[in-house]
Parts: C-alpha cells; sequence; structure tokens
C-alpha cells in the first residue's frame, strides 16, 4: 500500500475524535448532549463547533464550505462558498459563524418538488445535520444537511430517513421495556450496502452515445462469450482493476467509509464493494460519496465506472443488496438469533414485527426500489423477481410452523463439515443455506433486500423499511402493554402473527413460474414495472402510515409520487431519443455504406461474366442486408411516431404508462433488427465498439 490505513482512514472527517480534541469540554459535552438527547442545538454552541471545524478545514487545504444534501435528483448537491471575508486593511480574514453552518439557503424551485414549489417560488433552506460528520473533499468543507422549502415541504432523501430512526426508536424502545431491559437508551437501525458496479475502458466509453447520454446500452450483439463460463466470479483481479480498487479504497479510507470487501462479479467488467455495517443515516451519506468518489477514481485510470442497473443486456445487471438491521446503545444485535432462538422471545418479537412488517406493506418495498433501469434489471441473473417475498431458511421457518401450530419445534442439529481429508478444518456449518433469488432474505442476524439497483439512493428504501417496522412496533407494544400477562399475552401474539403472515414466507426458487402462480393464490402483489408500483405509494392506508409516524405529509407522498414517475417517463424519452440518433445518422448510414460496396462486389462478378454461384452468398447477404435496412428505417420511424404521441398525454401516471406500452416495445423492436445486422454487417463499417470489445478490454 501506498498509505498506512490506520493513519489515513478518517483523515478528512471531522469525527468524534476530533470534536473532543479541539472543542472546548463545555461545547464538546453540550454537542454530543443535544444529538443524544434529540434536541436542537443553541446558537452559542453552533459558533464554537463551526470555528474549530473552520481551523481543521483549512489544515486540510480547505478554502470553502458547502451544505452537502441529498435532493430528489437522487444524486448529492453542493454550493460552495469562501471562508474569505473583508478586513479593514483590505486584505481578507477566514471567518465561518454558527449561523453558517446550521443554515444555508440553495434555490428550492430548480430541484425536483413534484409542483410543491412554483419557479417563482424560489427560497429553501438546508439545516445541519449534526448527528453525520463534516468532512473535506477536494478542498471543500462539507456539512451533511437536510433541505427543506421555505413553507417546510420536506425537499430531500434524508430527512424521512432521520424521522423513520425517531420512529423505529421510539417503540423498539417500549418493546425492550417490556422484556425488562431499562438500560438501552437508542435503538437504531444499522446497514451494509454491497455496492455492484461495471469498470470500461474510458477510450470506448466515449465511443458510445448511449453508454454516454444513458448509462447503457441500447444497442449490441451477443458476443461469442458473455458470462457463460462462470469464472469471472471471485476470479483473479486484473491488475488495472486492482490499482483502481487500491486507490478508491485509499480515498475511501480517508472519507471515514469502512470499504472492507472487492472482488470480481459474475459479469465481465463487473465487480462489488462491501462496506462495514454502520448507522443507517451514516451509511446512506457513505453510500452516496462512494458512487461519485467511485467514477471519480476510475477517470483518473482511463477508465468508466457504469453504476446503471443492467447496462448490458444478456449479463447480470448490478443491484445493491442492502443488509439491515436493528441493534441497540448497549451493542446488542436485536435480529441475532444466538444458539436457541426458539427460545429467544425478545428475537423472535422482533422478527416476527419484520417478517408482519414486509406481508402488509409489500407494495411499499417493491414502490421503493422501482425505476425505469431497475426494470430491465429485475427477474432474471441472479436479481430478485417484482414478487416480495421472505426467505427465513429452514430453522427459522421451523420455529414459526411450531408456534402456528402451537406444537414442540424439533430442533435441528447444526452438522459437521468434513472435507474428507485429515488435515483440512472441521466445522460446524450454519442451520440454514441462503438463498440468491429471494427479495428478502434472513442471513444470519440481519435482513439482506436484494432488490435494489445499484445507482438508487439507499434512503428511500430505508426509511420505508424503518416506517413500516415502527408501526408494527407500535402495534405490538400496545397490545402487549394493556395485558395484564405479558407471557401468555406475548405467546398469543406470536402465534396470531405467524398464522396471519405465513403467506410471506418462500424459501424456495423466486424465478420458477410454479412460484408465480403460488404467489397469486396467496394474495401476493406482482408488481413487474415502475408505472404498475407508484400508485400505491399516495394508497390511503400508505398516506396514514407516514402521518401517523410524522414521516411524510400527504402533500409530500403525491409530490414523490409525481417525481418519481416523471424521472421514469424523462428516463425512457432520452433514451428514445438517444436511440434515434444513433440509428438515423450512425447506424443506417454503417449499413449502407457496407451493402454500397457488397452491391460493388456482385456487380464487378457479373461485368466479368462469372458464373452466378461465384457471387451467390454475396448477392444473398445483399438481399438479407437490404431487408434488414428497410425493416429498421421502418422501425425508427415507428419508434419517432411513439416519442412523438408522449406528448399528447399530460398527467404523469398516464405519461408513464404510454412510455411503457408505446416506447419501450417500440424500442425493443428497433434493437431486435440493428442488432442482427450488427452480427451480419463486416466490423470495420460498425459505427460502435461491440459487447465483446467493452466487456473484455479491461
Amino acid at each position: 500500500m501506498s498509505a498506512n490505513c490506520t493513519e489515513i482512514f478518517g483523515s478528512m472527517v471531522f469525527n468524534d475524535a476530533i470534536m473532543k480534541e479541539r472543542l472546548p469540554k463545555a461545547a464538546y459535552k453540550a454537542l454530543k448532549g443535544h444529538i443524544r438527547e434529540n434536541t436542537s442545538l443553541t446558537l452559542d454552541v453552533a459558533h464554537v463547533v463551526a470555528n474549530a471545524m473552520k481551523d481543521w478545514a483549512i489544515e486540510r487545504g480547505a478554502t470553502h464550505y458547502t451544505h452537502w444534501f441529498q435532493p430528489m435528483t437522487g444524486i448529492t448537491a453542493e454550493k460552495h462558498d469562501s471562508f474569505i471575508a473583508p478586513a479593514p486593511d483590505g486584505k481578507v480574514i477566514m471567518e465561518f459563524s454558527g449561523k453558517e453552518l446550521i443554515k444555508g439557503e440553495p434555490d428550492a424551485s430548480s430541484f425536483p418538488s413534484g409542483g410543491l414549489r412554483a419557479t417563482f417560488e424560489a427560497r429553501g433552506y438546508t439545516a445541519w445535520d449534526p448527528t453525520s460528520y463534516a468532512f473535506v473533499k477536494e478542498g471543500i468543507l462539507c456539512i451533511p444537511t437536510v433541505f427543506y422549502s421555505y413553507g417546510g415541504q420536506v425537499l430531500d432523501k434524508k430527512t424521512p430517513l432521520l424521522r423513520s430512526q425517531e420512529a423505529i426508536n421510539r417503540h423498539a424502545l417500549r418493546i425492550l421495556r417490556l422484556f425488562g431491559d431499562k438500560a438501552t437508551r437508542r435503538v437504531f437501525t444499522t446497514i451494509g450496502p454491497e455496492q455492484e458496479y461495471f469498470l470500461l475502458d474510458r477510450t470506448l466509453y466515449e465511443q458510445r452515445k448511449d453508454l454516454v447520454y444513458c448509462g447503457r446500452t441500447l444497442f449490441g450483439a451477443k458476443p461469442p462469450k458473455g458470462q457463460e463460463m462462470e469464472d469471472h466470479y471471485f476470479g483473479s483481479v486484473k491488475s488495472r482493476v486492482a490499482a483502481y480498487m487500491k486507490d478508491l479504497d485509499e480515498e475511501l479510507w480517508k472519507l471515514g467509509i469502512y470499504a472492507k470487501t472487492q472482488h470480481n462479479e459474475v459479469a465481465p467488467s463487473q465487480h462489488e464493494l462491501a462496506p462495514i455495517f454502520s448507522m443507517t443515516n451514516t451509511a446512506c451519506d457513505h453510500n452516496q460519496l462512494t458512487m461519485e468518489i467511485m467514477k471519480k477514481v476510475a477517470l483518473r485510470h482511463n477508465l468508466v465506472c457504469l453504476l446503471h442497473e443492467k447496462p448490458f443486456a444478456g449479463v447480470n445487471g448490478s443491484g445493491k443488496h442492502n443488509n439491515w438491521s436493528m441493534g441497540t446503545d448497549q451493542g446488542a444485535n436485536l435480529l441475532e438469533p444466538g444458539r436457541d432462538p426458539e427460545n429467544d422471545k425478545q428475537f423472535l418479537t422482533f422478527l416476527f414485527a419484520v417478517i408482519k412488517a414486509v406481508d402488509l406493506y409489500q407494495d411499499l418495498l417493491r414502490l421503493s426500489v422501482a425505476t425505469a433501469a431497475n426494470d430491465h434489471r429485475l427477474g432474471a441473473n441472479e436479481a430478485p423477481p417484482a414478487i416480495i417475498s421472505v426467505f427465513l431458511g429452514d430453522e427459522l421457518t421451523g420455529i414459526m410452523d411450531s408456534i402456528r401450530q402451537g406444537g414442540d419445534y424439533e430442533k435441528i442439529e447444526a452438522r459437521e463439515m468434513d472435507g474428507g481429508v485429515m488435515v483440512l478444518p472441521h466445522f460446524l456449518r450454519d442451520t440454514t443455506d441462503r438463498n440468491r433469488t429471494s427479495p428478502f432474505a434472513f442471513t444470519g442476524n440481519k435482513f439482506e433486500f436484494r432488490m435494489l439497483g445499484s445507482s438508487l439512493s439507499i434512503a428511500g428504501p430505508n426509511f420505508i423499511m424503518n416506517t413500516i417496522v415502527a408501526e408494527v412496533l407500535d402495534e405490538f407494544a400496545t397490545e402487549l402493554e394493556k395485558s395484564d400477562n405479558f407471557e401468555r399475552a406475548l405467546d398469543a401474539l406470536l402465534k396470531k402473527t405467524a398464522e396471519k403472515h405465513e403467506r410471506i414466507v418462500f424459501n424456495g426458487n423466486n424465478y420458477a413460474e410454479e412460484w408465480v402462480t403460488e404467489a397469486r393464490k396467496r394474495g401476493l402483489l406482482n408488481l413487474k414495472s415502475t408505472p404498475e408500483a407508484l400508485p400505491y405509494f399516495c394508497d390511503d392506508k400508505n398516506i396514514r402510515l407516514f402521518g401517523k409516524h410524522n414521516i411524510l405529509t400527504e402533500e409530500e407522498i403525491r409530490s414523490r409520487c409525481e417525481i418519481l414517475l416523471e424521472n421514469y417517463s424523462k428516463t425512457i424519452h432520452i433514451e428514445a431519443l438517444t436511440m434515434l440518433e444513433m440509428l438515423k445518422k450512425d447506424i443506417l448510414p454503417a449499413v449502407t455504406s457496407y451493402l454500397n460496396d457488397l452491391t460493388i462486389v456482385v456487380l464487378n462478378k457479373t461485368k466479368l461474366e462469372l458464373p452466378p454461384e461465384s457471387y451467390a452468398a454475396e448477392k444473398t447477404l445483399v438481399l438479407k442486408l437490404s431487408s434488414l435496412y428497410a425493416g429498421l428505417s421502418a422501425r425508427a420511424d415507428l419508434l419517432n411516431e411513439a416519442v412523438l404521441g408522449a406528448a399528447e398525454r399530460k398527467e404523469a401516471h398516464e405519461t408513464a404508462v404510454y412510455y411503457k406500452d408505446k416506447v419501450l416495445p417500440a424500442m425493443r423492436e428497433a434493437r431486435a433488427v440493428a442488432d442482427e445486422l450488427e452480427a451480419n454487417v463486416g466490423e470495420k463499417y460498425w459505427p460502435y465498439p461491440t459487447y465483446g470489445k467493452l466487456l473484455f478490454s479491461v
């Protein structure tokens, strides 16, 4: 390594150790007290923190500061202000006040608001989130903040997440108190988001308009080799990629991001980075930074990092496995089954709360991952299908069945793994297997939500996850608190939950057609596309849920649904226009050029009065290409008509449905013909790097 990990880790973060060192004891104690007790910070304390933060940042090369926030664009936003202030002698001094630390004013009308803000209603506010550490990035002091409109409406992804953490803390503590836990003062959720991505050669990437404009290939014939040999997964990392990974780790470690695991993924040129678990709000900030830094570091290596969910047809897409759990300030994992899970009633209470939440709010979980890009990925190549189900494994399913049926649980004994060679270590295997086709799987002491797309902010799925579990914990606590016999009431509650919500548990193959039929019989939703899923956001039960826990108002929910629907339509619109440009300006002219050259060959052989069989192959190819050319030209016209027809739709959901039902099929038809042409046109004529070059060039 070029740097010592322990020395550089967190070196660009204004973390707790730095605050303890640089803040006066009274200010440090006050700040930590505000965070612990969840109370607003006073301006006096903010002034002290701001001054120390400024001095520390300047020592690390910072000249500006920014309120770093997460608007509904899905990426982060920042406006840079310098520390300079005029001095009486005509020079400048470096200043940063508590007022500047705790509040900023970006333009709220220029960010997506779903109708909450008109263009002339410009004022918005950013407010410091003291639960997330400030950091220095590229000479800028970045202060994590939330984002509100002038009227107080939520315009970002972070605020609902923070509110959901308060909700789950409040109701989880009620459950713990019923079990006699008086020591725990805070319950929080933790996330470990595994991040998949593709690395491409930058020179080849820049030759593909579809990759540049859309992040995915709109055309591409299948190469001779894809992922059939399964030789890339966990394979030896190529030196160019290893250099990138090393550089990336160091940049992430400087920002206090717990980058832990890296490896080759299944598809050629696909890789994965996985962090150590951290608290959900911190994990959300870190994942946004990770995606940004992945892209920037790639450019240093003349590479491009693709985070699109399905950049290439026919090989695996990229997801972001969201490992979710609940912990306490006493160091306990509330989803840790331990050695005797069938008798651990506290564990079973939290486990069953999650199961019930997923069953009751499967619509919300599905729509939390709904995007135009993720629609291409879900349902194949190791991505889970659109049907939400929970994998528990043999042991926990057996325990749940015994509770439901009222019988004794026959414990599954852990068996020893024996490799058949004396020198190899013997160890106990887990009591259950893993299921890579499950969208929501229990994997030891956490749930792995596998449906998230690679580019998605984890804030949305996790504020929904937190909220639905908080709602069930509230129901559980309310029922148990009014009982005069806790043990009996708890047993009845667990039995009732197992009976009513067993339908959501499925340990089999989620790809099987039989499961689709079975899921329908069970009454489970199968929302295959974004336009099918998003309207559920505005269901009365969901509006009541978010309102009850102070997560989002009805107005804010409807605005978010509008934004997400518009994003879906805009994404496909851009893709369709890109496809038309590639067809008209590049692909059709390339086919014409190849056809002309082939035709000249045929004509020359005819003039030489050679026997017809000597140019029969060329003539056949000319006829085939001419037919395909005409078909592609006609499909380009149909696609153009479909795109123009979208303008007649006025309402966001109607427009999204139109793009799904009319524009996407027209795009698929055009691609099918273009890909067949690519397979039959000479390589030197084809205007773009092929799949083979793109996937095997790094």
